[in-house]
């Protein structure tokens, strides 16, 4: 029996101080089941190359690598640049502190002591920005292989131009007997009562003839799916564009260009 990989998101905090480290994982373990400890700036940048977090709690006022420092240089790493940084720091602080969070790349800067409402309010915002960017990642994921399934050469589907005009009726033609060729009649000397040959596949339909069956439809299937794709593209699109910030704009342009590809297709098949 194979279990199901875990998914959740997990949050970092970072603090020099077992006591605060504590406190925010009884604030924040609620939230996630996933909350992992760092001591220190170094360590900290280690947990995160080894792993991917939604959030990081930083305490500003740390030996070594303090919190500006620890922050700066998760910004740096193309690796963890994207994930979002609360810097936490004490009341008795340097007014130009949260000023100076913002600018190394903090999204929030929270002064002790905090109301853990407050706190679990705000990263849940982030836990809910992380969740649905891995829902997006898989349903651009699913298009993709959607579109390849259908443009790969040799997949399901009616034979393409080229195959029809290379000579796709040339086994027809080598089928025919000697037997049946003696039989036939140059055109205007037939006489009644001589036997005929079937006429050959590139001649006209003889009058009366049934009608040639008509190529398959599109699957309801296939047609439904290309639907629910769309759906879910348009309503993650609209997600983004309402978050700030560069990356979720440039992110919500490609989704619109997978939505407009997921239309031609729908057309070209006639859905």
């Amino acid at each position: 029996m194979t279990t199901a990989p875990d998914t959740s998101p997990s949050i970092l905090i970072v603090d020099d101080m077992e006591e605060n480290l504590v406190a925010l994982e009884a604030v924040l373990g609620s939230l996630t089941p996933k909350v992992v400890r760092a001591r220190s700036g170094e360590e900290a940048l280690k947990a995160m190359l080894r792993e991917e977090f939604a959030v990081v709690l930083i305490d500003v006022l740390m030996p070594g690598m303090n919190g500006f420092e620890t922050a700066a240089n998760i910004k740096g790493l193309d690796q963890t640049k994207d994930v979002p940084v609360i810097l936490l720091t004490g009341a008795s602080v340097d007014p130009n502190y949260a000023y100076r969070g913002y600018t190394v790349g903090a999204a929030d800067f929270l002064i002790k002591p905090f109301d853990p409402w407050l706190l679990r309010t705000k990263v849940n915002v982030f836990l809910d920005l992380f969740r649905k960017n891995r829902q997006l990642a898989a349903q651009a994921e699913q298009l993709k292989r959607l579109l390849t399934s259908e443009e790969a050469p040799g997949g399901e589907g009616a034979p393409g131009p080229a195959a029809a005009s290379t000579g796709a009726a040339a086994p027809t033609v080598a089928a025919s007997t000697p037997a049946a060729e003696e039989h036939q009649t140059p055109p205007g000397s037939g006489r009644a009562g001589q036997p005929t040959t079937a006429p050959h596949p590139d001649l006209p339909p003889t009058p009366g003839a049934p009608e040639p069956a008509e190529p398959p439809q599109p699957a309801a299937g296939d047609a439904s799916r290309l639907a629910e794709v769309a759906g879910q593209l348009a309503e993650v699109e609209l997600l983004l564009r309402d978050t700030e910030g560069s990356d979720k704009s440039r992110l919500a342009d490609r989704i619109a260009d997978l939505e407009q590809a997921v239309g031609r297709l729908m057309v070209s098949r006639g859905t």
